[in-house]
């Protein structure tokens, strides 16, 4: 596959009224490319995505989606890409980041849906969330609301304000990486229709 690693089409920011700023970066992933680990994403193995607590636990009331096992090869080139975003990451936040946690996939298909949480923390059944610095959401798939020829409706990547009210709605479009702190409070509303695929990571604190 040739090098999709590049610094995408556009960059912008947003500062959220609680000062957390927002890096959305358009294409920073070809059509080729999301279509590529999505097929593997197809391939894969899923099983319910679980969620971290006093245990990790699937709770279908709180989290509605499934997580995909993906081949070494393509997991690999994933690594490689989320890689090459550390500079221009460290840049925008102005700090040094440490290692990442390692490539998700998630799948959520028509009625999936992940409530407000925040994905630092102090997690008994996951120490490392602690460590979680900033969190990374890669899109694979496009909303309708954005192109009548995308793959689902609905699950929007919703950042909310600590006493939840709506900061910014973020439209799934394939190829769009969007990074926040991991201190912020989120959700993934309904899918309605369809289905919406995104790899998600976290950088941890730098020393």
């Amino acid at each position: 596959m040739r090098s999709v690693t590049g610094r995408g089409r556009r960059a912008r920011d947003q500062d959220d009224n609680g000062g957390r700023r927002v890096l959305i970066v358009e294409d920073a992933l070809d059509w080729a490319a999301c279509q590529r680990v999505r097929l593997a994403m197809d391939l894969g193995v899923p099983e319910a995505a679980a969620v971290l607590d006093e245990t990790i636990d699937v709770d279908e009331a709180v989290r509605s989606t499934t997580q995909v096992e993906i081949d070494t090869v393509t997991q690999g080139f994933l690594d490689r890409f989320l890689d090459a975003r550390r500079g221009q990451l460290e840049q925008f936040y102005g700090l040094t980041l440490g290692a990442r946690e390692g490539v998700s996939l998630l799948r959520y298909a028509a009625g999936g849906f992940f409530k407000p949480h925040r994905d630092r923390g102090e997690v008994p059944s996951w120490p490392a969330a602690a460590r979680r610095r900033i969190a990374i959401v890669l899109f694979l798939t496009t909303s309708r609301a954005l192109e009548p020829s995308g793959t689902c409706s609905g699950g929007l990547l919703r950042l909310l304000s600590d006493d939840g009210s709506v900061e910014r709605d973020i439209h799934p479009r394939a190829g769009t990486l969007v990074a926040f702190p991991a201190t912020t409070l989120h959700e993934v509303t309904p899918v309605s229709a369809g289905v919406r695929d995104t790899v998600v990571d976290w950088f941890y604190d730098g020393d």
